[in-house]
């Protein structure tokens, strides 16, 4: 990590900056699209980003490695009882972000009981059994994310949005490793749906063994993907209520994830043996626009920072410009009833 987000931020410890260094080396090598789009924040933002990055990914690492049920079991109850003991070091990063940022400690604890259901439940017979795992595995990134983000209305306002995006996000995910997933035995499609199309998993497998084309996954795909599009035009609203140097990052990762849906549509649903990307031109053509009003928008942000109010200790460690929302800086409870 730059020494340049990391002064930014108001880190000076040694152990972690060394800390954030290693999240953000994690995010780069596993999160492309994720961290494309950090790129796009104020850099004093940039290191919680990361840090939150470097977690989900430890996890997920934990759950979709090779080691047996009981030990990967262990080692996710391990992770969670150390989270806060800032041991390793992304857990230290991690320790570090929440406390700056007061992030409710609850939406990672959501996290892992999803990773949890992981070892156990190799598929979802309806949406609704889905939207379960989807909200602890996605829709609280969403929410983890917003206290970093900064909004200009009161949080409770753009949470049901933040946990729409992490729903589009996790779904588009689904869709896109559907091959992959099936050969770890998963099916994150609810089972109810496929069946309406004359789908089941037998039919999954044989297309993804065969790489045949079949009518009837191709009429499942396309309704899901629908639904997916209509979550992420849900979750849109939800841009223009963070802070305004907060937005072009955001809105980015919003593009690129859901050209990932368009295409799935441009293969014509033929993903059960290959891995819908967005070209690097076209994730180019994105970024490039975005990254200049990040620019813009950054400047201000630090121009605000300089001429507002004095804050207090506490706040001004945080080393983040100030909220347009006088109460977004409070503590908040999160809780949605992706």
């Amino acid at each position: 990590m730059s020494t340049r987000e990391l002064d930014a931020a108001g880190i000076t410890d040694p152990e972690l900056r060394a800390a954030y260094a290693e999240s953000k080396a994690i995010n780069a090598s596993h999160g492309r699209t994720y961290f494309l789009a950090t790129r796009l924040l104020p850099i004093a933002d940039r290191p919680a980003v990361h840090a939150l990055y470097g977690f989900a990914r430890v996890a997920d690492d934990i759950v979709d490695g090779s080691l047996p049920k009981s030990q990967q079991t262990m080692e996710l109850l391990a992770l969670e009882r150390t989270m806060w003991d800032g041991g390793q070091p992304v857990l230290r990063a991690l320790a570090d972000t929440v406390r700056r940022y007061r992030i409710d400690r609850r939406l990672f604890s959501d996290f892992l009981a999803s990773m949890r259901m992981d070892l156990h439940v190799k598929r979802y017979e309806t949406y609704a059994d889905l939207a379960e795992y989807v909200y602890g595995s996605a829709s609280v990134i969403g929410l983890q994310m917003l206290p970093v983000l900064g909004t200009v209305s009161p949080q409770e306002e753009a949470e049901p949005y933040a946990a729409a995006l992490g729903e589009a996000f996790q779904l588009t995910n689904f869709l896109r490793d559907v091959g992959e997933d099936l050969d770890r035995g998963r099916v994150y499609l609810p089972m109810d749906e496929l069946a309406a199309f004359g789908v089941d998993r037998d039919r999954l497998r044989w297309a993804r063994r065969t790489g045949r084309h079949d009518p009837y996954i191709r009429r499942a795909l396309a309704h899901m993907v629908a639904r997916t599009v209509a979550i992420y035009r849900r979750a849109e609203p939800g841009i223009e209520l963070l802070r305004p140097w907060s937005r072009p990052c955001v809105s980015t990762a919003a593009k690129l994830y859901r050209g990932i849906l368009d295409e799935i549509v441009a293969v014509d649903y033929e993903i059960l043996n290959r891995r819908a990307v967005v070209p690097t031109g076209q994730r180019l053509r994105v970024a490039l626009p975005a990254a200049t009003k990040a620019a813009g928008q950054n400047a201000r942000a630090w121009a605000l920072r300089l001429t507002s109010r004095p804050r207090s200790p506490r706040s001004a460690s945080i080393g983040v410009p100030g909220n347009d929302s006088s109460a977004v800086n409070s503590h908040r409870r999160i809780s949605l009833g992706e």
